[in-house]
């Protein structure tokens, strides 16, 4: 009665009597991993942290971000925009350092952080993916100037409207005090009604004032650097100390595996062909 079942000492018996044809697979791999690893060009990655740049005094229920988080990353993802980044440092939208940093370029929202825009990039030094990163945001907070250059003009002129009214509100509560003193230093006695006149008049004044000033110190806060700024990073870029790829460990240790795999497919079949022949 023939056995149809295969031990582990069968196995090791075919392994010991094909060990060449093992050994050539697990060679052959194994130098295939050499040469790729030695072969292709290594990549560092950089990792920038972008912060979204607001204008503080909008309209009310308008968002004061210059852009939406989701509409940034769209735009980062736009092959004209990437193409433009490119052209800012030097490079041609067909160089293989342009299509490394489009295939590469890899963004993530942080919608509980500011805001923020995660954004990793690849290039063939460390020098490269900081300079790309860097291009990356500089080329977006260019774009997020023209966009907040008209609500930004339009809050400062609402500043610049309000510190007039409250100089002319100033001046005329002055003017005012300086009449009603004038008429006392001349003794000349005002009546009753126009006594109770300048008050209402001074005491309408007064809170005019009051008014203009928290409305000026309110747009003075909201064009403050707390709430009006730049799109810009969060934190410097940081590069990786080594190359993220090749993973010398991670393909040599793929190498041994399909190397094994692929030493045992070949002397398995070497034991089946030489049994054939055999029978």
């Amino acid at each position: 009665m023939q056995r149809d079942e295969i031990y582990l000492i069968d196995m090791y018996r075919i392994f010991v009597r094909e060990r060449r044809w093992f050994v050539g697979g697990l060679v052959f791999v194994l130098a295939c991993t050499f040469t790729f690893t030695h072969v292709v060009k290594p990549q560092w990655q950089a990792t920038a942290w972008i912060q979204i740049g607001q204008v503080g005094q909008v309209l009310t229920g308008q968002d004061p971000k210059v852009e939406p988080l989701l509409r940034v990353i769209e735009r980062l993802q736009l092959v004209p925009f990437e193409n433009d980044i490119m052209k800012s440092i030097g490079y041609s939208p067909t160089t293989p350092e342009a299509q490394l940093f489009r295939a590469s370029l890899k963004m993530e929202p942080l919608p509980y952080e500011g805001p923020l825009v995660r954004l990793t990039v690849r290039g063939k030094s460390p020098q490269q993916a900081r300079q790309f990163a860097e291009a990356t945001v500089t080329q977006l907070r260019a774009v997020h100037r023209q966009i907040e250059a008209v609500p930004l003009a339009l809050a400062r002129a609402r500043l610049d409207q309000a510190q007039a009214d409250l100089a002319s509100a100033v001046a005329d509560r002055d003017r005012l005090v300086q009449a009603a003193t004038s008429k006392d230093k001349d003794g000349t006695k005002s009546e009753s009604n126009s006594g109770s006149l300048a008050s209402v008049l001074l005491a309408k004044k007064d809170e005019e004032i009051r008014d203009l000033r928290q409305a000026r110190d309110d747009l003075i806060a909201r064009l403050s650097t707390t709430y009006t700024y730049e799109t810009s990073m969060m934190w410097p870029v940081y590069v990786t100390d080594n190359q993220v790829f090749p993973n010398i460990t991670l393909m040599w240790g793929i190498g041994l595996v399909l190397g094994a795999c692929l030493g045992a497919f070949a002397a398995i079949a070497r034991n089946a062909v030489r049994r054939r022949k055999q029978m």
